[in-house]
């Protein structure tokens, strides 16, 4: 059976007097639907495969989703370029709901958000301030640093005097100190291992870009989204990963305990193999029931 055509529109909004750019995705609808707001990962830009795909199923299911770029990155607007802040996007977050809820196709007493990785700890604290949202959706989400490091000592080493040359840079107002995001077991970057390069290295975009500024590593050493997760009014799915070596098991517990109400959902799967086709179908086919049952 064929699937139903789903319509996207590209939609600019501000953002702290940033230009953000997002595109909603919806079928032909008589009346406003439920809207799922949709945010990347760390560095993610949502012209990436596994987004669209995530995006693209929730349209078809009969919901609207809308995706969009954090400043610094993608299609969005901001200086300078490949900038992560944590503020910053929780910030772009909010403008998005604040902007995306009066479109006319769009149901403003049902709105919900999905994040992944770094986004799937924002979403958890973006609906702890935003008490109208109704549906949360972390995906293999953030909740601090794991305690295993991926990295050698001397790795670390490097990176922190890395950091710190960066925020020298950004203090003088001088260009960012870019390293790559994902890269190799061995090789200096952010997150490090073979299925995380495996998964970049198929990924299609035009406009993610394998390089951040490594200052933000110190502002999320101190974000921990569990903090404010008791705040959370709305019903939360969290689904992670059993392999996962970059949000592990012990923060993601704390925030599962954190929240007043939960589902959980684990998969024998890597934090990278989220993003893969022949995975994420599975995963994605679980958002979507949860999606249905709490919007039924």
């Amino acid at each position: 059976m064929n699937k139903a055509t789903v319509h996207t529109e590209r939609l600019e909004f501000q953002s702290s007097g940033t230009t953000c750019v997002g595109y909603l995705y919806r079928l032909d609808h008589d009346s406003p639907k439920p809207c799922i707001i949709l945010g990347s990962g760390f560095g993610g830009t949502q012209d990436t495969p596994s987004l669209i795909a995530v995006a693209t199923a929730i349209a078809q299911a009969g919901f609207c989703s809308f995706t969009f770029d954090y400043r610094y990155l993608g299609e969005s607007g901001g200086l300078p370029r490949q900038i992560v802040s944590i503020s910053g996007q929780q910030e772009d977050f909010l403008s998005a709901i604040r902007f995306i809820r009066d479109h006319p196709a769009v149901d403003e007493h049902r709105l919900g958000l999905w994040g992944s990785s770094l986004g799937g700890g924002h979403v958890v604290s973006v609906a702890s301030r935003v008490p109208e949202i109704t549906a949360v959706i972390a995906q293999i989400p953030y909740n601090g640093f794991p305690k295993k490091s991926a990295h050698s000592w001397w790795q670390r080493l490097k990176l922190l005097r890395l950091i710190r040359k960066d925020q020298n840079r950004a203090k003088q107002s001088h260009e960012p100190l870019y390293i790559p995001m994902v890269g190799n077991t061995g090789e200096l970057a952010i997150m490090v291992g073979s299925d995380a390069a495996r998964t970049i290295a198929g990924m299609n975009s035009k406009t993610w870009r394998n390089e951040v500024a490594p200052r933000v590593i110190m502002e999320m050493a101190k974000y921990k989204p569990s903090s404010t997760a008791d705040k959370v009014k709305a019903a939360v799915l969290i689904c992670y990963g059993e392999f996962d070596k970059e949000t592990q098991g012990p923060q993601t517990k704390e925030l599962i305990e954190a929240l007043p109400k939960v589902e959980v959902k684990a998969y024998p799967a890597t934090h990278f193999e989220f993003y893969e086709p022949g995975v994420r179908e599975g995963i994605i086919a679980d958002q979507i029931a949860f999606l249905s049952k709490v919007y039924s």
